[in-house]
């Protein structure tokens, strides 16, 4: 029982940085139909900017919640440049292009961001400094740590959030009408390309939290960090419904838990002939399963066939 509990907390916290990063990218498709596969790549740059600031500020004399909140804004705020940049040069001029072409666009970007992260960071694993307390805890026989919980705490109030914002700002209306009749909506005086930049730029801060969650939950940076997680997060997108905020964070949720659970369990149904190093297999079984079933996703729309 208490390896279960410990399983299912582990889940959470994971599952709460893949709806984080799952958000960014069906924020993007569900207004433009675009796959943002460069996503996962912004989550690392925000995590190595945020190393590089808390290491130009570690001799400061700053306290260390200080430190990690300006490396933060710093970390959020590269982010916002770079996915206004990656919207503005790279997916805008192929916007009435054929879908193929911004899907090997959005790959490219994704290399590219890769090899400049290891030109700047290098190839080798960073440390990322502990500026969080690291108590632990015992909740129910399992044991959780002061930085799984922050991170658990960040990841709902970001996303309620975002609903908020969304739901009851003008900018969320515009977000919705522009997803909903991109033609429409300028008609009616919306500024459209505004509202992608906006988007994707927001999609960008989320990316940067998410990445600082990641390093400062296991301690490790590294520029090639961001291409499994991307991937998952884009697993987790798809399994609530991509284009859905609510099932994004459902299917991050979901998708952690899954993982986590058969990590502490596929040892003994397997015999012990696989072990935890197996545990990415589980995501991309989910999405394979959720693509034959329902490419819909769980809270996804489903669409009627055409005859």
């Amino acid at each position: 029982m208490d390896i279960l509990l410990q399983q299912i907390v582990n889940g959470l916290v994971q599952g709460s940085v893949y709806a984080l990063v799952a958000l960014g990218y069906t924020m993007v498709y569900g207004i433009l139909g675009l796959i943002n596969f460069a996503h996962g790549e912004v989550v690392m740059v925000g995590a190595m900017v945020a190393l590089t600031m808390t290491q130009l500020l570690a001799a400061s004399g700053l306290p260390p919640l200080v430190i990690l909140l300006i490396a933060l804004m710093t970390s959020a705020g590269v982010c916002m440049a770079l996915g206004y940049g990656i919207e503005r040069i790279a997916y805008r001029p192929l916007r009435n292009a054929p879908r193929l072409a911004p899907l090997i666009t959005a790959i490219g970007v994704s290399i590219v961001l890769q090899n400049l992260a290891m030109m700047f960071w290098g190839r080798e694993y960073h440390a990322f400094p502990a500026l969080l307390p690291h108590s632990t805890h015992m909740l129910a026989g399992a044991v959780i740590n002061d930085v799984q919980i922050i991170i658990v705490l960040v990841a709902l109030a970001v996303m309620a959030c975002l609903l908020l914002l969304v739901h009851r700002t003008r900018l969320g209306r515009a977000m919705r009408a522009v997803a909903e009749n991109p033609s429409a909506a300028a008609l009616m005086g919306v500024n459209i390309n505004g509202v992608i930049s906006v988007t994707f730029m927001l999609g960008s801060a989320l990316a940067a939290v998410a990445g600082i969650m990641v390093s400062a939950n296991y301690g490790i940076v590294h520029y090639y960090m961001g291409a499994i997680l991307g991937l998952k997060a884009f697993t987790a997108a798809v399994l609530g419904g991509i284009g859905n905020l609510r099932g994004a964070m459902l299917g991050g949720l979901l998708l952690g838990l899954i993982e986590s659970l058969g990590a502490g369990y596929i040892g003994d149904l397997s015999g012990g002939f696989f072990g935890s190093n197996y545990q990415d297999v589980f995501a991309f079984f989910v999405l394979i399963i959720v693509l034959i079933f329902r490419p819909s996703g769980l809270m996804g729309e489903r669409v009627a066939e055409r005859a």
